[in-house]
């Protein structure tokens, strides 16, 4: 190839009169031909016989109720079954799937490799990560597949997906990593995925991906298919997360998650001109919660997040997943631009403060706010119910369409300020006053809707 190179260089200089020097290949990574049996016969069959083992299938059944029909008499009943894969993490009988495979399901079983069955209890569910862990009880040790924590995965490195594709058994399937943190797909906060062309199709949910060290780098999760079948567009969740849901699992069997309690906006390419950067990099501080993780580490409205525990961060999906791979009480290390300088800043991990469980008060019938439900909102709450995390205050929750306060304008979502001129604290202070509202048949009400103050009476 260099010999046939150097000629066409040699022909082009006495084509142009001998002026021209003679110039130096340009580099191209060379082919090279297998020259031995034993080059021919590379396989990735060594390393799917070290990992096939602790990848299982996860059958499903849950019992699904049926509209009766014209000729029954009541409601029928009947079984549904699925099918998925997961991943044993641990020898005692820790295995980790989708939380859509075993959603709903009134039995699990588990059939490993070498088709031994097992009854699968669910110790742990996570709807916002779709993770699912499953204990089996066994009298002995099972082979497990090793968690990647090195953080070394690239673009362009090979990976094996496996898992019970379509239900035929376990299947082995090959690609490259496609991208490495993909955040504008899925529907959660923590959307964060690693995208494969090693083809993915139903079944292989739960299942493995696995790097050329035979170690464990995503749980498959979905694809982007307009026909249910593989197109070479894959995602998997990073090991980061599944380990911690695990971990969660077998310790404490809730999961706690950080939150960094500060409001994030990508860096536009507007936005870059204006804070003089020379491309489009990290997200801004917007607003921060008081006492919340960002502020007692000093973040400020106006910094640039360039980078978590030194990874690039380019959206509030991808920052809230690098922090949400922290257990409680460490710290994640924030490289942030301020004033033109770069700073570190240590962020101690803590949860989201407030009530998972508020107090919740449904006025009934006898009440002059019959149909409406009120709630104390706080970040830990409202991350449970998907409402923005800064919401605060005493909160109209819900609102019978045909209730009284539903026709004088009254809003789900609506924060309940003040009743009869009193400000309202808790839902118990607007209970009491509600409860114990004399004949007048109206009241003074002030409401705040999408930060606006709306003062008025409420009639009844």
């Amino acid at each position: 190839m260099i010999k046939s190179t150097l000629i066409a260089a040699a022909i082009l200089s006495a084509t142009l009169g001998g002026t021209a020097q003679a110039q130096p290949p340009v580099f191209a990574p060379d082919r090279i031909v297998p020259e031995s049996r034993v080059e021919m016969q590379l396989s990735f069959a060594p390393l799917v016989r070290e990992a096939l083992p602790a990848v299982v299938n996860v059958f499903s059944t849950r019992t699904v109720q049926q509209r009766p029909s014209f000729f029954s008499r009541g409601p029928r009943s009947r079984e549904q079954n699925s099918l998925g894969s997961g991943v044993i993490v641990d020898a005692s009988g820790v295995i980790v799937t989708n939380l859509h495979v075993v959603n709903g399901a009134d039995t699990l079983r588990v059939v490993l490799a070498d088709r031994r069955e097992y009854e699968a209890t669910i110790l742990l569910t996570d709807e916002r990560t779709d993770l699912a862990v499953l204990k089996i009880e066994t009298d002995e040790p099972l082979p497990v597949l090793p968690y990647d924590m090195s953080g070394s995965a690239e673009v362009g490195d090979l990976v094996l997906a496996i898992g019970n594709a379509f239900g035929v058994g376990q299947t082995v399937t090959s690609g490259i990593v496609s991208a490495l943190a993909r955040t504008d797909v899925g529907e959660s906060d923590y959307a964060f995925f690693l995208q494969t062309d090693a083809s993915i199709n139903p079944g292989n949910s739960g299942g493995a991906l696995v790097d050329m060290d035979g170690e464990l780098i995503g749980i498959n999760t979905m694809i982007n298919s307009a026909s249910g079948g593989s197109n070479g567009i894959g995602f998997a969740i990073p090991v980061e997360m599944v380990r911690l849901v695990v971990e969660s699992a077998m310790s404490e069997g809730e999961l706690i998650r950080p939150w960094l309690g500060a409001s994030l906006q990508p860096v536009t390419g507007d936005l870059a001109e204006v804070f003089g950067l020379d491309r489009p990099r990290g997200i801004v501080v917007n607003e921060i919660y008081p006492d919340a993780a960002a502020d007692r580490a000093g973040l400020r409205q106006g910094d640039i997040i360039l980078a978590i525990d030194d990874v690039e961060v380019n959206d509030q999906p991808g920052a809230n997943f690098r922090l949400a791979t922290h257990s409680v009480g460490d710290d994640a290390d924030f490289t942030v631009l301020r004033g033109g300088e770069e700073l570190s800043l240590e962020v101690g991990v803590s949860p989201a403060p407030g009530d998972l469980d508020p107090l919740r008060v449904d006025f009934d019938g006898s009440s002059i706010m019959a149909g409406v439900s009120l709630v104390r909102l706080s970040p830990a709450y409202n991350e449970t119910i998907g409402v923005d995390p800064f919401l605060d205050g005493i909160v109209f929750l819900s609102i019978h369409r045909r209730s009284s306060a539903a026709r004088q304008g009254i809003r789900a979502g609506d924060v309940l300020i003040e009743l009869d001129g009193y400000r309202i604290e808790d839902v118990e202070q607007a209970r009491d006053i509600l409860d114990n509202i004399g004949g007048r048949g109206s009241l003074p009400i002030v409401i705040e809707r999408n930060g606006d103050r709306i003062e008025g009476l409420y009639r009844y």
